[in-house]
C-alpha cells in the first residue's frame, strides 16, 4: 500500500476537476510546448529577412523593425482576451480559432505589397498566436498543479529555450533559399501543422460545469489583479520579462559591435546562452518534486540578481568576453530556473479562472518587456546600458519576491504547491 501525504493529496484532487483528464500524454505535452513557442516563431524566424523585406516594400529599416514590434504588441494583448474567454466558453475554440487566423494571415503576409497592409496582418498575426501561448498554459493548470505543474511548465521551458536558436537559425538557412515572403509561407505551414495537432491530439480540459460560474472576463481581470499575492507574481512576471527581453534585443548590438562577433560567432554565443536556459529549466524539472516551487523560485532569482548585477560590473568596465560570458550564461539558466516555478506557484490558487490569470501574466511579461529596451536604447545600445537594464530589473524581481510578495504570500502558494505522486505510479 502506497501512503499519500495530506497535501499531497489535496493537489492531486484540485489538479483534476471533474470531467478534466487527470494525466497529459507526451503527444499532448509535446503539441503544447509547440503551441508556447508560437511566440519566438512569429518574432524570430523571420528577422534575417528584416533587411530584405525593407528593400522589398520600399520602407525604411525602422519600419521594417515596426513589424516585429506590433507583433509583440498583439502577443500581449490578445492573451488578455483569448484567455478569459476560454474560461468561459472553454479551451479549444479559442485555441483553434487563434491557430486559424495565424496560419491564414502568415500565408497572406507573403503575398503583402504594402507595409501598412503588412503591419495590420502582423498585428492580427500577434493577436491570434496569443491564443495558442495562453490557452497552453491554461491546459496544463487544468489537469495539474503544485509541484507537478511546476515541472510541465519546466519540462516546456525546454522549447521555449530552443526556439529562439533555432528561429534566427532556421530563418538564415531559409534566406539563401526564398527570399522573407518565403518565411511567411513556412510560418503557414507551421500553423497547418499546429491546427492539424490541436483537432488530433488535444481536447477540452475545461468542462461545461466549469464555465458556468466564471464571472464576466472583465470582472475575473479586476478580481485577479486585487489579489495581492497574484499582483506580486505579476510584478515578478514583467521584471523576468524585462531581463529576457532586454537580452535578446540588445546581445546583438553589444555582442557584434563591442565584441566585433561575425553573425556566424554571435549564433554560436546565443545558441550557448540559450542552452543556459534549458539547462536550468530541467534542473528544475528534475528538483521540483523534492525541493518545492518556492524554494526553487528563491533559488533562482538569487542567481537571476546575482548575475546580471556581474554581468553588469563586467559589461561597464568592458571586460574580455570570456569574462562577461560566464554571468551572461549564469543570468539564461536563473531564468530557466524561475520561469516555470513562478508560473505554476501564480496559477495554483486560480484554477477556477486559470486562463484570465495565465493572460494577465503573459501580457505583463510581454508589455513590459518589450517596451522597456527600446525606451532605454533611444540614444543608442552600448554594453554598460544592457548590464544596467538586466541588473535592475533582476534585482528588482529578486525584491518583488522579498517584499511585493512577502514570505508568508509565497508559503501560501507552497501550501498548494507540495509535491504530486507520479500518476505513472499507481497508489492504494
Amino acid at each position: 500500500m502506497t501512503a499519500t501525504s495530506p497535501d499531497a493529496a489535496t493537489d492531486a484532487a484540485t489538479a483534476a476537476p471533474t470531467g478534466v483528464p487527470t494525466e497529459l500524454s507526451r503527444g499532448v505535452l509535446v503539441t503544447l510546448g509547440a503551441l508556447t513557442a508560437v511566440a519566438p516563431l512569429v518574432t524570430d524566424l523571420y528577422l534575417p529577412g528584416l533587411p530584405d523585406l525593407a528593400r522589398s516594400l520600399g520602407t525604411s529599416d525602422a519600419m521594417a523593425q515596426l513589424t516585429m514590434s506590433v507583433c509583440l504588441v498583439g502577443l500581449a494583448l490578445g492573451q488578455l482576451v483569448a484567455g478569459p474567454l476560454s474560461d468561459r466558453i472553454g479551451r479549444m475554440r479559442p485555441l483553434r480559432w487563434g491557430v486559424l487566423v495565424l496560419t491564414v494571415t502568415s500565408f497572406v503576409c507573403a503575398v503583402a505589397t504594402d507595409v501598412w497592409v503588412l503591419l495590420l496582418l502582423r498585428l492580427a498575426q500577434g493577436l491570434a498566436g496569443a491564443a495558442a501561448m495562453v490557452v497552453a498554459r491554461a491546459i496544463v493548470r487544468d489537469v495539474y498543479s503544485g509541484a507537478r505543474a511546476a515541472k510541465v511548465f519546466s519540462e516546456l521551458m525546454l522549447v521555449m529555450g530552443l526556439a529562439p536558436i533555432l528561429g534566427p537559425l532556421l530563418g538564415g538557412q531559409l534566406m539563401t533559399l526564398t527570399d522573407w515572403r518565403g518565411i511567411f509561407v513556412v510560418l503557414g505551414l507551421v500553423g497547418l501543422l499546429l491546427l492539424a495537432a490541436s483537432r488530433l491530439v488535444l481536447v477540452e480540459t475545461r468542462p461545461a460545469a466549469s464555465r458556468q460560474a466564471v464571472p464576466v472576463p472583465a470582472r475575473a481581470l479586476r478580481r485577479l489583479v486585487a489579489d495581492r499575492r497574484f499582483r506580486g507574481f505579476l510584478v515578478l512576471s514583467a521584471l523576468l520579462g524585462v531581463v529576457l527581453f532586454a537580452y535578446i534585443s540588445m546581445s546583438s548590438f553589444v555582442l557584434q559591435d563591442g565584441y566585433g562577433l561575425g553573425p556566424v560567432a554571435y549564433a554560436w554565443v546565443f545558441g550557448a546562452n540559450a542552452a543556459g536556459m534549458i539547462v536550468g529549466s530541467q534542473v528544475s524539472a528534475r528538483l521540483v518534486g523534492r525541493l518545492g516551487p518556492a524554494t526553487l523560485l528563491r533559488w533562482g532569482l538569487l542567481l537571476v540578481g546575482a548575475a546580471t548585477v556581474a554581468l553588469a560590473a563586467a559589461l561597464a568596465w568592458e571586460a574580455p568576453l570570456a569574462v562577461a560570458a560566464g554571468p551572461m550564461w549564469l543570468v539564461l539558466a536563473g531564468l530557466g530556473l524561475s520561469l516555470g516555478n513562478s508560473t505554476a506557484l501564480a496559477l495554483t490558487p486560480h484554477g477556477a479562472d486559470a486562463g484570465s490569470a495565465a493572460a494577465l501574466l503573459g501580457a505583463s511579461q510581454f508589455l513590459l518587456g518589450a517596451a522597456v529596451p527600446p525606451l532605454v536604447s533611444v540614444g543608442g545600445v552600448s554594453g554598460g546600458l544592457m548590464g544596467a537594464t538586466m541588473a535592475v530589473a533582476g534585482v528588482g524581481a529578486l525584491l518583488t519576491l522579498w517584499l511585493g510578495i512577502g514570505s508568508r504570500l509565497v508559503l501560501a502558494a507552497a501550501a498548494h504547491a507540495s509535491a504530486v505522486p507520479d500518476p505513472h505510479q499507481p497508489t492504494h
